[in-house]
């Protein structure tokens, strides 16, 4: 005779299952985004540098490189070593960017100038970083330098939504700079995806602020999880036809409805198997219990 399952066993194998379906992840493929800049950031400033990797979030086999003058310097690897003045965006934010290998240099200098690499390792070559991308171009402006022509400002990190929110994407440019359009785009290098531009066609659902002569911020509508990503807020060289300056960028992060109740079910997992655990240490504490609910010999249920 087959021993009846005890729906609580059966509903906290059903949460298992479908918290376990949530965290899935191949990882057998991955491309690294980062912008092409160039960056303008001023003496003692903060910089933001943004990398993501697609398909890789199973290893930290990370480092960002530094090239300048033709020399190469490790500037923060995410498996070993300290790096004063360097931290992971991840530690400031204390929520999970996956495959997000962002970093920030703090009190910037004059030899933060230059191009910088992210790049993923295996560990075994001595010089993983010979064969590199183009990298994220970095100006650093001195005190006592001139003002510079141009100034693109993305003050917002990191923005979290739900899908259907309308979200607001700011950004400053301050100076005028050579002839051409501010654009936006989402993501990075040949794959990255216009959004806006401000002298031109536009995605669907965009719309500018355009609060003063400097704001050069969007809103987007009704978005989805298809949404997410990082935008960027570019200065084009129209002469030239060639990117002039960029933002440091905003993470966008949309949490759709199954996000919503994979954070419901991993909840329920734990309040459901503490309260199978109490059950059954109660059943077992009191065994007899469970013949008093059948019809039997009233002395069956006499203690």
């Amino acid at each position: 005779m087959r021993t009846p399952t005890h729906p609580c066993s059966r509903l906290l194998v059903l949460l298992l299952v479908l918290s376990g379906a949530s965290e899935q992840s191949d990882g057998n493929e991955w491309q690294v985004q980062q912008p092409e800049g160039p960056m303008l950031v001023a003496e003692g400033e903060t910089l933001l540098l943004r990398c993501t990797f697609v398909g890789s979030c199973l290893d930290d086999m990370i480092k960002w490189v530094k090239v300048s003058n033709q020399d190469q310097q490790e500037i923060y690897n995410f498996k070993h070593g300290i790096f004063p003045g360097v931290t992971p965006m991840i530690q400031r934010t204390l929520e999970p960017l996956n495959c997000d290998y962002s970093i920030y240099i703090h009190i910037v200098t004059r030899e933060h100038a230059g191009t910088y690499h992210c790049v993923r390792f295996d560990g075994l070559s001595e010089h993983p970083e010979k064969k590199l991308d183009e990298g994220t171009s970095v100006l650093v402006k001195g005190a006592g330098d001139s003002e510079p022509d141009l100034w693109i400002m993305q003050p917002q990190e990191l923005v979290s939504s739900t899908t259907g929110d309308t979200v607001l994407l700011n950004c400053t440019v301050l100076g005028n700079g050579p002839p051409g359009p501010i654009r936006w785009f989402r993501g990075s290098g040949l794959s990255r995806e216009a959004i806006y531009n401000f002298e031109g066609l536009s995605h669907p659902n965009v719309t500018a602020v355009r609060a003063s002569n400097s704001d050069f911020s969007i809103l987007l509508h009704g978005v989805s999880t298809e949404y997410a990503g990082t935008y960027y807020c570019v200065k084009f060289q129209r002469k030239l036809n060639r990117q002039y300056l960029s933002g440091q960028g905003t993470r966008l992060r949309v949490k759709g409805l199954l996000s919503v109740l994979t954070l419901v079910v991993l909840g329920l997992k734990a309040v459901t198997l503490a309260a199978f655990l109490l059950a059954l240490a109660v059943r077992r504490r009191n065994p007899r219990q469970e013949d008093c609910r059948t019809p039997g010999p009233a002395e069956l249920c006499s203690f």
